[in-house]
């Protein structure tokens, strides 16, 4: 996380173009071969801050009570990380709006954002999940645990491999017609374990929307997080909007 603060420091004192990766790298005290090692260009970066906020709000919907409804828990997960002095501190906010209007104004920073509020609603998907069809809690059997610090990450290893089948000579092929490419098929590919049904996935989309939509009204004007026109209460009235929305029922 301090590269990402290194790197959004710079990005807002000195602009994105001005900014170099290795400014960045020096600014957070390692060295540039260290920095691509973690990220492909100084854009993803800040990619960390933005995905922080957004685990943080998926993380208190799956936190809200279980006898909650789904409304109710997105409404809770928006006050615990949207309100000034909760979630983020009100100094904070600032930031976020400078970092969002980078977002709104720079293509190549506008698509870190699109890739980090995607994976913030395929996890909403899982939590959706857990909840209308009472899974169980975060590490329980069937029920995939989502870490603020990634997923696990398996590496291929060689005693695991199967055995290769012993070689054979190859056989001649001068006079034998080209094999047909197989088409690809569904069928050989794993669904994921708790892969949300159609509703849950409009339901995540929705919600995040929602919430998304907020946020960058709020950064594309000048008023304080706090209050009638903050973040936490533009994105409160745009799930009241949607009070009747079935929520994946």
């Amino acid at each position: 996380m301090e590269i990402a603060r290194a790197a959004a420091g710079l990005f807002v004192r000195h602009g994105l173009r001005a900014t170099r990766a290795e400014d960045i790298a020096q600014a957070a005290g390692i060295a540039p071969r260290t920095f691509y090692r973690y990220f492909a260009t100084k854009e993803e970066a800040v990619a960390p801050l933005y995905a922080a906020g957004a685990q943080r709000w998926v993380e208190a919907v799956r936190a809200a009570p279980p006898d909650a409804g789904v409304l109710h828990a997105l409404e809770q997960g928006v006050r615990h990380t949207l309100t000034p002095g909760v979630g983020v501190s009100a100094a904070s906010w600032e930031w976020v709006r400078t970092l969002l209007r980078l977002a709104e104004t720079t293509p190549s920073l506008r698509r870190v954002w699109a890739e980090v509020c995607q994976a913030s609603e395929r996890l909403l998907e899982e939590v959706l999940a857990e909840r209308v069809t009472g899974a169980g809690a975060p590490g329980a059997a069937g029920v995939p645990k989502v870490s603020g610090e990634g997923r696990d990450n398996v590496a291929a290893d060689p005693d695991l491999a199967p055995t290769a089948p012993p070689r054979t000579p190859p056989a001649d092929t001068s006079h034998t017609p080209p094999a047909e490419t197989p088409h690809p098929s569904p069928a050989g590919t794993p669904r994921p374990p708790h892969a949300a049904t159609a509703e849950l996935r409009f339901a995540a989309a929705v919600a995040s929307a929602a919430v998304r939509a907020a946020l960058e009204a709020w950064a594309a004007g000048d008023g304080p997080a706090e209050g009638p026109d903050g973040p936490a209460e533009l994105a409160l009235r745009n799930l009241a909007a949607l009070r009747d929305f079935p929520w994946g029922r």
